[in-house]
């Protein structure tokens, strides 16, 4: 049976896509995950839904075990992981409300476990990540994307930045001038580990804001972010759905 892994980012903290639910806990060399799973069936396949910030978003991005939340998944046989995530654009053409499907991205954070390979006792491990996000996953999630008449840009390099500040004027310019189109503070490390484990991931992202680059928008806040997530859960929730079902 196929099982497939999503880590549910900034305003999926209960995401419920299940008639049945079960709740299970997972320890790990690295720690306990971020939250219990939600577990149940859809299609024929097995669904694990991880809360990145916890259930009540009380874990701040620096302190996210991603390590432990990768390799749960790994443990728990996830044969994929699809993330979720909420972004700041960085060009004028991703527009709030736009879902931008990652396929690099810039690690830009400073206090990340970021690497399963802390010793090379048991030999070298320099894992070669030239496309970071699954090609394969990333088709599919298209596909269902066009099915569901959702706008998507196909592709979209984010740059990971520590948090939970979000960025000065000058970092936002920046980031852009670096060839970022989105800013977050959860996606490299996800991806970095999920590679490393050898799981094929990709990371859905819904644009709230314009970061701080815009000279005609306000600053972003935290409340902002968060209503315009909120305005786009039915439309991810519906996306997430028809590609666990295409899988």
């Amino acid at each position: 049976m196929i099982k497939i892994g999503i880590i549910g980012g900034s305003g999926l903290e209960k995401l419920n896509i299940f008639n049945k639910i079960n709740e299970i806990s997972v320890e790990t060399p690295y720690g306990s995950p971020s939250s219990t799973f939600f577990c149940g069936t859809m299609e024929g396949k097995e669904i694990y839904i991880l809360s990145r910030h916890g259930r009540n978003h009380s874990i701040s991005p620096t302190h996210v075990n991603n390590r432990a939340n990768i390799i749960a998944l790994k443990q728990l046989g996830c044969q994929y992981i699809i993330a979720t995530t909420a972004c700041g654009s960085l060009r004028e053409e991703i527009q709030r409300d736009d879902f931008v499907l990652a396929d690099q991205f810039i690690d830009f954070t400073r206090f990340r476990k970021n690497t399963f390979f802390d010793s090379f006792e048991t030999g070298l491990h320099h894992v070669a990540m030239p496309a970071p996000f699954s090609e394969t996953l990333r088709q599919q999630i298209l596909h269902s994307a066009s099915d569901l008449n959702l706008t998507i840009h196909p592709t979209g390099a984010v740059i990971t930045i520590e948090g939970p500040r979000f960025s000065t004027r000058a970092e936002s310019k920046m980031f852009r001038l670096w060839g970022a189109d989105v800013v977050n503070m959860s996606t490299a490390p996800e991806a970095m580990l999920a590679n490393e484990a050898e799981i094929p991931y990709a990371a859905i992202a819904i644009c709230t804001d314009y970061d701080s680059w815009k000279h005609d928008e306000k600053p972003v806040t935290w409340e902002d972010v968060l209503k315009v997530f909120n305005q786009n859960v039915v439309k991810l929730t519906e996306l997430l759905i028809k590609v666990i079902k295409d899988i």
